[in-house]
């Protein structure tokens, strides 16, 4: 197993490194604060091409897959955890309509149709730089999709008529991040006019403009982490969209959240990061490198024993995520999709506990906010919260795969 990143992978980690080091880390704590969209990191993001990541190359993007992604996310994390978290929203939208809809089976009609579609989607975020929020979060209904989709709650609330020249859509979203700031919003929505066919036949997936007429962002956003994500509330009332809005072929998003087992995995490489920063910022400290920091010229065994903890956990869970989203490319496996679920797990648990250890090691001067530490911590915190692979949803899928009836393969799937 050559786990040794390519060039390619190699020229993109770096200077996604340097934009967080450079350009986001500065900026991180006054976007915490004031719990603001960080608009000048994403000005940056488009100069860099990095909101081109996920383009397909034939489509003039740098053609990135998910472990390619996964890699530049970790990165970008570590300069602020809000701006990794919500650039996985539009970067999971790119793959979606690019790598993981050309692995997706469908009909050449159906196929012809989505490539002249994405076409002119990809185009936009080329040559003009808009970015794609993702409001796939909703109240908790009971349905039919409740039970095929396996994730505690009816993900297709939001419902779609059809009419002349595309359709109507209703429906409210929670935790919408990049409020008010993406171009355009990916949404799930489940057709309602046509019962002939089974739910999953009428899944849609539609690109619905900010500014559309029926499209508001309400309530307030005063979270305890990740504050610059700015994930409010939205509210679609009988909003158009045309034909030309299908992110996907309708069917296809209800098909590939069943069938892409490494898909969730994008929120772990964020927590991942945000760990990596948090070990490094405690060694910076405790070694006098970090401004402001007194520095220790000897450290007591229990503070020893825990930066041994600190660099373990992290280096497990590193090794895990890793192993983990290089078999995203594979066909997936009941052995591929526990171990993804295992390594996400490890991300959303061990973020906390080592944000939690690089506070305990540097001592009671870590509290205070002019020290990134604090804000590591209350981010490392929505980890086991985020949908669709809450630390409970997907410990549930461990333990259900794992106690399958010999030949069922992987039940929660």
């Amino acid at each position: 197993m050559d786990m040794r990143l390519t060039p390619f992978q190699q020229e993109l980690v770096e200077k996604a490194r340097r934009l967080a080091k450079e350009r986001f880390a500065p900026r991180a704590a006054a976007l915490d604060r004031e719990a603001v969209f960080p608009f000048e990191d994403y000005d940056d993001l488009r100069e860099a091409g990095f909101l081109a990541l996920c383009v397909p190359e034939a489509h003039g993007g740098l053609g990135a897959d998910f472990e390619t992604y996964c890699l530049v996310a970790e990165q970008i994390a570590r300069g602020n955890a809000s701006t990794a978290l919500t650039y996985n929203m539009h970067c999971l939208t790119m793959m979606l309509m690019g790598e993981m809809a050309d692995r997706f089976d469908m009909p050449e009609e159906k196929r012809a149709r989505h490539e002249r579609l994405r076409a002119e989607k990809f185009r936009e975020v080329v040559e003009k730089g808009v970015f794609y929020g993702q409001p796939h979060s909703e109240p908790v209904e009971q349905g039919e999709t409740d039970t095929a989709f396996r994730v505690g709650g009816r993900r297709f609330g939001t419902e779609a008529r059809k009419v002349e020249g595309g359709y109507r859509v209703t429906g409210r979203k929670f935790f919408v991040s990049l409020s008010g700031a993406a171009d355009y919003f990916a949404t799930p929505a489940i057709l309602v006019d046509d019962s002939e066919k089974t739910w999953l036949e009428r899944t849609l997936y539609l690109k619905v403009p900010r500014d559309a007429e029926g499209v508001a962002f309400e309530g307030e956003w005063d979270p305890i982490g990740m504050r610059a994500t700015m994930s409010r509330e939205m509210h679609l009332t009988d909003v158009f969209v045309p034909d030309s809005g299908d992110i996907l072929p309708p069917g296809v998003f209800g098909g590939l959240y069943l069938t892409a087992s490494h898909a969730p995995m994008g929120f772990s490489a964020t927590f991942l990061g945000l760990a990596v920063e948090a070990c490094d910022t405690a060694l910076a400290y405790l070694q006098g490198g970090l401004a402001g920091a007194p520095g220790r010229s000897s450290v007591a065994p229990a503070t020893s024993n825990g930066v041994a903890e600190m660099v373990l956990k992290l280096e497990a869970t590193r090794s895990l995520f890793y192993h983990a989203v290089s078999e995203a490319k594979l066909p997936p496996t009941p052995e591929t999709r526990q171990r993804a679920r295992a390594a996400h797990v490890t991300v959303q648990r061990n973020a906390v506990e080592i944000t939690s250890l690089a506070m305990r090691v540097c001592g009671g001067r870590a509290i205070l906010k002019r020290f990134p530490l604090e804000r590591h911590l209350r981010d490392a915190r929505a980890a086991s919260v985020m949908r669709p692979w809450t630390l409970d949803i997907v410990t549930e899928e461990i333990w259900e795969s794992a106690l399958a009836p010999l030949g069922e393969g992987d039940a929660a799937s």
